[in-house]
């Protein structure tokens, strides 16, 4: 990191002076009015999941000073803190915990519904001095080889950070750990939290990237190999591309949405590198899984070709083999009617009956034998101009 000789001032005093905190720690109301309206009555909020609070803690100068156990301690210690920074992470909290998180922080209403039902698109909202961002993390599964998607949704204050997270990815602890480790960094506030997971977010696809390429190639040897189960895995590699791609596609609007606010809200410079960087790291990733979609539209082309071809060719064969059995029915059909006509004479011939009167003739027999021989020559001539025999 490139040394910088003064820090600029944290804004977090001069917002908390601004922002009443309630005097009963526990206080809580059922939503949070907009930032800008009065703050409405407090009300005691259910008590807290503490399954639900992954870390909580509080920060000065860059340094972890305190690790509250519940919500409300947080709370407390950062009111004794002019100059602290809270960091709360919460994995699928429940909604009086988001209520309460709502009062102390002046969280607008429409922000707190869409953290407590998720299933919402890349999306980064101003609310007053406080920023709403979701993101859509996902990792790469080896053992089932697909794509996993998970929902992160970052509150960003003057003096705060939550992230309420509906999914196992990312893993914020080691973001946190991470930035820890570089108090300097950390230092800068709430906004260097944010880009820190950001990048962590956006670094996360990296290795998904890779897992999909690897995707495409065997999907590729398969596909030239006639497996007939690579339509199904073709389809399911396109739906998570689509994912893929809505959770990619918004964040590089969102990046450069943060990037034109550098000079209004008076971004360090530090971080202004740090977010162009992560910009273009989104680009890269973006662009790839246009890519990727746009290769598995021409597998899908090329496999129905290839299905469409070997379909043809079996049935040209089933064609041919129904022709050469037909050429072989004609055959033995017209055999048997040449045979038929010999003993139909016979058969007549041989009936015991008294009053025939060919049976007393003297030329009945080589009458008979010549009526067959006529027969038969007859059928074998017809059935042969016919192409039959």
């Amino acid at each position: 990191m490139s040394e910088r000789p003064d820090r600029r001032p944290s804004p977090s005093a001069a917002k908390r002076a601004g922002r009443r905190r309630p005097t009963d720690p526990t206080a809580a109301t059922p939503a949070a009015g907009p930032p800008a309206g009065p703050r409405p009555a407090p009300a005691a909020p259910a008590p807290p999941n503490h399954r639900s609070v992954i870390d909580s803690a509080v920060y000065r100068d860059g340094r972890r000073i305190a690790s509250p156990a519940t919500l409300a301690d947080t709370f407390r210690r950062l009111r004794e803190e002019p100059d602290g920074m809270a960091w709360i992470g919460l994995h699928r909290p429940t909604q009086p915990e988001l209520h309460s998180l709502a009062a102390e922080f002046n969280l607008h209403e429409l922000a707190v519904e869409d953290a407590l039902e998720a299933h919402q698109r890349p999306k980064l909202e101003r609310y007053g001095d406080t920023l709403f961002v979701v993101l859509r993390a996902a990792r790469y599964l080896d053992a089932q080889e697909e794509v996993d998607f998970a929902e992160l949704h970052i509150f960003v204050g003057p003096d705060f950070l939550i992230t309420v997270r509906h999914g196992g990815a990312p893993d914020l602890s080691a973001v946190r750990r991470r930035m820890e480790g570089n108090p300097e960094l950390l230092s800068l506030g709430p906004e260097a939290a944010l880009y820190a997971i950001l990048d962590a977010v956006v670094d996360g696809y990296a290795p998904v990237v890779e897992g999909v390429q690897t995707d495409i190639d065997e999907i590729e040897t398969e596909v030239f190999r006639g497996d007939p189960a690579v339509s199904r895995r073709i389809y399911e590699l396109s739906r998570e591309m689509v994912e893929f791609q809505r959770a990619t596609r918004p964040l590089v609007g969102m990046l450069h949405g943060l990037m034109a606010g550098f000079a209004k809200y008076g971004t360090d410079e530090e971080l202004q590198r740090y977010l162009r960087d992560v910009a273009d790291h989104v680009t890269h990733t973006s662009e790839r899984v246009d890519g990727f979609r746009q290769a598995l539209t021409e597998i899908l082309t090329v496999n129905a070709t290839l299905v469409s071809q070997q379909q043809n060719a079996e049935m040209r064969a089933l064609a041919e083999a129904g022709f050469e059995q037909n050429e072989e029915i004609k055959k033995i059909s017209s055999w048997a009617a040449i045979l038929f006509a010999p003993t139909l004479v016979g058969t007549i011939y041989g009936m015991n009956f008294e009053d025939m009167p060919e049976l007393k003739w003297a030329g009945g027999y080589p009458f008979a034998i010549l009526l067959m021989a006529v027969v038969c020559v007859s059928l074998y001539v017809i059935f042969k101009k016919r192409d039959w025999l």
